[in-house]
């Protein structure tokens, strides 16, 4: 039942990007090379509103342009083809992203857990983890940056890449800790008056209902987490001038997009495979999760 349900899921993600595909050279073929604007005035387009994107070659290539620029050079004869570099910029961002969604995973759990413990660390800790969110990343990713050249200064060493993981775990440890407070309070009040009839402490409560009870809830945590750490890393890279990943590809790229406009979307395709590359990982994570997934919690 559930591998059909696994095939009938990626046979539905195969048709999707096939539809995606379609969708973007109808309108590249179709639309107009302005986009669609209304309410302009007779001859001066840009007096209207812009309903749709640009489909010139310069905004919205065809799509074989794009993948036919991921075999080419990346800036004349004797450089690197484009697809060898982003897929190392791929793995790199990758490991970034990995560290920092385990770096979040860890934050979630222990303050799920205190936030569970006592009802009064709830009430203190998680408004505040909710404000966290609030905080533009393109304003936090400078400032953590500086903290670590500042540690390093002191001897203490603060790898550049310990900062965009951390940043990472910043954008990704919020849906995590939710997932998982919601997840260890959602236990029946029946069910933990049959542990206390068996005079169960905290701990063997916690390991043996709580944390299997909390394995619905969290999974889809895991995935929108997974999903934001790989958002947080390409935006750090960015930010802090990180190179070698997608983020920095994607800045180093952008200068070409005049001479080339295809290029600068090899760096994007690089990204969205970081995104499937990340929900597959936490699919394999829920395999080994899955006698705990009778229920799964989907909102």
């Amino acid at each position: 039942m559930r591998g059909t349900a696994t095939r009938n899921a990626i046979l539905w993600g195969v048709v999707g990007i096939l539809l995606i595909v379609v969708v973007w050279e109808l309108y590249k073929t179709f639309a107009p090379d302005d986009g669609i604007v209304l309410f302009a005035v007779e001859g001066e387009r840009r007096s209207g509103i812009r309903v749709s994107p640009r489909a010139s070659d310069r905004a919205m290539p065809h799509l074989f342009d794009i993948v036919q620029a991921l075999f080419q050079p990346v800036s004349g004869q004797g450089t690197p083809i484009l697809i060898n570099l982003v897929a190392l910029g791929v793995l790199r961002t990758l490991g970034y992203a990995a560290v920092g969604w385990i770096i979040a995973l860890i934050v979630a759990l222990v303050l799920a857990l205190v936030m569970q413990r006592w009802r009064l660390a709830e009430w203190g800790v998680l408004p505040w983890v909710v404000v966290s969110q609030t905080v533009p990343l393109i304003a936090f990713a400078p400032i953590l940056a500086t903290i670590g050249f500042q540690l390093n200064e002191q001897g203490i060493a603060w790898p550049q890449w310990l900062t965009v993981s951390v940043i990472a775990s910043y954008l990704a440890f919020f849906p995590m800790t939710v997932g998982a407070l919601r997840g260890l309070t959602s236990v029946d009040r029946t069910q933990l008056e049959l542990m206390h009839s068996y005079a169960a402490g905290y701990w063997a409560t916690l390991i043996k209902l709580r944390l299997p009870a909390a394995v619905p809830h969290l999974l889809p945590a895991l995935r929108l987490g997974a999903t934001t750490a790989i958002i947080g890393a390409i935006v750090a890279e960015v930010s802090i001038g990180v190179g070698g990943g997608i983020g920095g590809l994607l800045i180093g790229t952008a200068g070409q997009g005049t001479s080339d406009p295809a290029k600068p979307w090899g760096p994007v395709l690089g990204a969205v495979a970081l995104g499937f590359i990340a929900v597959g990982i936490v699919a394999l994570i829920s395999l080994l999760l899955s006698r705990f997934r009778r229920q799964e919690a989907t909102a």
